[in-house]
């Protein structure tokens, strides 16, 4: 039986799916299609008017801990068909049969723990027993270890689960946090405000298929048309830095000039081999960052789409 709804994606704070959007590549791919932005009931269409506001939590009303992030909100069960997130996320969700990992693509985001201007943090080792803010269960969490491990003990990392990653912005903009570790967009949020980073945390971010009907056929017309933007990009991506605004939330457009941004995050079409399924499943059960009852035994015959 034919699929009768629209190939629901939800955006990721990234150029890809605006260019390819707006220049008519899923078009050309015939792929019937809409944006769907996490925690609303329908897509959002197709059209020229987008403006997906991303929420920024009060500063002074945020809790001292959230322990909730990407990996609960794809193991409760995303409403779109594709979706992005940390790899090691997705690697885990998908082994946990909470959606499949795309095996076809995977893509990199620049990323770094800031601090203020002014901050006594002026090397990695000075984060010792400091605190670095992070989203739970979310990239900025599994990349600050990842590159905090080769100048810190584990024991001497300490890192505080703030949230959204416009949170984030928002308690090092207030100074509620002392270094924070943000990528892609967010990253250069706080650059043009002169915050400094300590340490890159550059990492890989996967894709995941969560929707119950979605023909594979779709999933490959979305990412001949991503693979079309991406070259574009890579071109002149100075043509589309305006497409940042889509998703960048209210409080921060006056703070910045999105003329001066990078590209932001790229999509690397490679495979995500069995090896680095297998490697970063190990590093994660290592680390124990997953309790017992999150925590699925690695298949990548089943998780991973190849």
């Amino acid at each position: 039986m034919a699929r009768m709804s629209p190939f629901k994606i939800q955006p990721h704070n990234r150029l890809q799916e605006w260019v390819a959007e707006e220049k008519g590549y899923f078009g050309d791919e015939a792929l019937d299609y809409t944006f769907h932005w996490a925690g609303t009931a329908d897509g959002l269409g197709v059209g020229r008017h987008y403006h997906i506001n991303g929420s920024v939590q009060s500063t002074e009303e945020a809790p001292s801990e959230v322990k909730s992030g990407a990996f609960e909100t794809m193991e409760a069960g995303r409403t779109c068909d594709i979706s992005a997130a940390c790899h090691w996320a997705v690697n885990m969700a998908a082994s946990g049969q909470h959606g499949k990992m795309w095996g076809h693509a995977y893509s990199v985001t620049p990323a770094g723990i800031y601090v203020a201007f002014d901050s006594t943090i002026r090397r990695p080792e000075d984060l010792k027993g400091r605190e670095v803010g992070v989203g739970y269960h979310s990239g900025s969490h599994f990349s600050a270890l990842q590159a905090l491990e080769a100048f810190l003990q584990p024991d001497d990392i300490n890192l505080k689960f703030i949230g959204s990653p416009n949170d984030r912005v928002a308690q090092l903009l207030d100074r509620r946090v002392e270094s924070a570790n943000v990528f892609g967009m967010q990253s250069y949020i706080v650059e043009q405000q002169g915050f400094r980073k300590v340490v890159d945390t550059s990492f890989m971010i996967g894709f995941l298929i969560s929707g119950q009907d979605v023909e594979m056929s779709d999933v490959e017309k979305y990412f001949t048309a991503l693979r079309r933007a991406q070259r574009d990009i890579d071109v002149e991506h100075q043509q589309y830095t305006h497409y940042y605004l889509r998703e960048m939330a209210d409080e921060f457009k006056p703070l910045v000039d999105v003329r001066a941004f990078g590209p932001g995050e790229r999509i690397v079409f490679e495979p995500y081999t069995r090896e680095v399924y297998e490697q970063t499943h190990r590093w994660m059960k290592k680390l124990e960052l997953f309790p017992a009852d999150q925590t699925a035994t690695a298949d990548y015959r089943s998780a991973v789409l190849v």
